[in-house]
């Protein structure tokens, strides 16, 4: 039979080998030899330091004293450069009320660090300065309600004309830009950056198709001009701007990630270089590009990454002469956690995500998040 002391030096190497994540036989097999000097040295330090409980780390600590435990591993998922942001999409192109006031409740309730979207924040379809400013006066308030910062990306609703680009430009800044935060690239395009000339006329072609949409409805709409322009499926990317990013690109090579965000997919403009360019910058590097515009959800693979195209967080669901888009149309949020072992992106829909209650924030549970299947 073992004495009192026998036991209490067991327990304590019994202790020890968890602290230094090491089997017990292990352990005996360094400390027996040196057993006396050992103890002699440590055993007053190591009872006072692990007295009342048992620690692998300063953030976990536990009272279980030898194995087995009611765990099977401590490698816990909380790497230092691990963090989570959010991406949200389209709430205009005909928004529907309180749909997106819903998703800021929600996403305060999800706690990412930081919030991104992929464009058409306010409707525009104006040159009345006035209004474009309560548009945006109406977005901002709405969406300061967020806890984390949200940083802006413009869609064809925010920057197609000149007035909306001085608009934009007086109250938000550049149309394109990069910032990099834990070690993450994050590079916001501008897929309207069209010569001043041609943005003349799409404007022109698209607030006449805005009024027969307005007027007439979606199936009118269809036979407008500004239905089959081509910039109204794709964006583009300026020389200038394409440069830009390159830079940025290259300024950062040693990043865990880049995320592109955009509004229009630009590579499928026709005969399409300046995007090209962007994504040639990128192939030695994982990345991702979020888009919308379209209302529609579509995952694909491009040149071996996703390309991601969100569908809405509170914009029209469309069908009839937007049948030609592919995809469910549905309200969700985007939740992407970032470490050095890549990218998790997580689909949320909005009705289902519930707060404490079980029912969705803002009296959410009156609304209707439909989704449309394209034919």
């Amino acid at each position: 039979m073992k004495s009192s002391t026998g036991v209490r030096h067991q327990n304590l190497f019994a202790i020890l080998a968890r602290f230094f994540n090491m089997r017990l036989f292990q352990f005996e097999a360094v400390i027996v030899p040196c057993k006396g000097l050992f103890l002699r040295c440590l055993t007053s330090v190591v009872i006072l330091a692990l007295a009342g409980c048992v620690s692998t780390g300063s953030e976990f600590k536990h009272d279980v004293a030898a194995e087995p435990t009611p765990w099977k591993h401590t490698n816990f998922d909380g790497a230092d450069e691990k963090f989570t942001f959010a991406v949200f999409s389209d709430l205009t192109g005909g928004e529907r009320e309180r749909i997106f006031e819903v998703a800021v409740a929600q996403l305060n309730l999800l706690r990412p660090e930081i919030i991104v979207n992929v464009g058409d924040l306010i409707n525009g379809g104006t040159n009345d300065v006035a209004e474009l400013n309560q548009q945006w006066d109406s977005f901002d308030e709405r969406a300061g309600r967020a806890r984390a910062p949200i940083f802006y990306t413009g869609g064809n609703h925010d920057l197609t004309g000149e007035v909306l680009r001085e608009v934009w430009k007086e109250r938000n800044g550049p149309r394109y830009y990069h910032f990099v935060y834990k070690n993450v690239l994050f590079l916001v395009l501008d897929t309207e950056d069209n010569k001043l000339g041609r943005m003349r006329e799409i404007e022109a072609i698209r607030l006449k198709g805005i009024d027969v949409y307005m007027k007439q409805g979606p199936e009118a709409f269809g036979q407008t001009d500004y239905a089959s322009l081509p910039e109204r499926i794709s964006g583009r990317i300026s020389p200038e701007q394409a440069a830009y990013a390159q830079k940025a690109i290259q300024d950062n090579p040693d990043v865990l990630w880049t995320f592109v965000l955009m509004h229009k997919p630009a590579w499928l403009k026709e005969n399409e270089q300046n995007f090209a360019s962007v994504e040639a910058s990128l192939a030695d590097r994982p990345y991702t590009v979020f888009y919308g515009h379209t209302h529609m959800y579509k995952y694909e693979q491009r040149l071996g990454r996703d390309y991601i195209n969100l569908a809405t967080t509170g914009g029209v669901f469309f069908g009839g002469a937007f049948s030609t888009y592919e995809g469910p149309s549905f309200d969700h949020l985007m939740l992407v956690t970032v470490d050095s072992e890549g990218a998790s992106i997580a689909n949320l829909r909005m009705d289902g995500i519930l707060d404490k209650t079980g029912h969705i924030p803002r009296d959410g549970d009156t609304l209707v998040f439909e989704e449309l299947q394209a034919e």
